[in-house]
């Protein structure tokens, strides 16, 4: 046997040895997959590339995900379910509706700050219409708790007469999520333009608590309740 030969079979034999633990397998892949969609984007991203630093093969990516275009929808569809699951875990039930509110756009702050990737691929996918987004298997589903918690804080906030009744869950998640997106993807040309940067870890504090006091301020004002 060939040095050639003989790699190529200890890269299969390794496969094989990951075959028998699928789930993590497959959750490496969507990992390594996940920054190189975000590095290259879907056209410039290469299967090669990937299944060489998952240290699988290409049949076993395919095995797992269809193609490229099905692995890159599975990694869009992991990215929104990350951060869907950690606002699950967060028991804003148990808080005041201004409590709630605040704690929730703090969570959105922090996983994006920790989850760059995500607001590339995001950034990637509005370039491309959503073409790829909408395809996703279930994923409106996986989104619905988000609002409907939202609904929940906002309702207790109207009956408690402290939150303005004309505005819906939608309304206060865009506000959130166009603060805490705009934040990680314009960093660079926000630095640029005003020398200011804003995932700098002195500007961090002010800019956490800046979300909940614009939200809250758009709840609370005077004679919209």
């Amino acid at each position: 046997m060939t040095r050639s030969e003989t790699t190529g079979a200890s890269a299969e034999k390794q496969a094989a040895k990951r075959t028998r633990n699928p789930e993590k397998t497959r959750e490496n892949i969507l990992k390594v997959a996940m920054t190189e969609f975000a590095d290259k984007g879907l056209t410039g991203a290469r299967i090669d590339e990937i299944a060489a630093k998952t240290a699988t093969t290409k049949r076993m990516l395919y095995y797992y995900f269809g193609d490229k275009d099905g692995l890159y929808r599975a990694v869009l569809q992991r990215a929104y379910e990350e951060i869907r699951y950690e606002e699950s875990q967060l028991d804003v039930d148990h808080l005041e509706p201004a409590e709630a509110i605040r704690a929730l756009a703090e969570l959105t702050f922090d996983h994006h700050e920790a989850h760059p990737d995500f607001i590339r691929l995001v950034a990637i996918e509005n370039t491309n219409r959503g073409v790829n987004l909408v395809q996703a298997e279930g994923l409106p589903e996986t989104q619905a708790p988000a609002i409907r918690t939202l609904d929940r804080i906002l309702q207790r906030g109207q009956d408690a007469g402290i939150f303005r009744t004309d505005t819906t869950a939608l309304d206060i998640h865009m506000l959130i999520s166009s603060y805490c997106v705009f934040r990680v993807a314009n960093r660079y040309t926000f630095k640029a333009l005003f020398d200011w940067d804003l995932t700098g870890a002195e500007n961090r504090p002010h800019l956490r608590a800046m979300i909940g006091d614009v939200v809250l301020a758009y709840l609370q004002q005077p004679g919209k309740v």
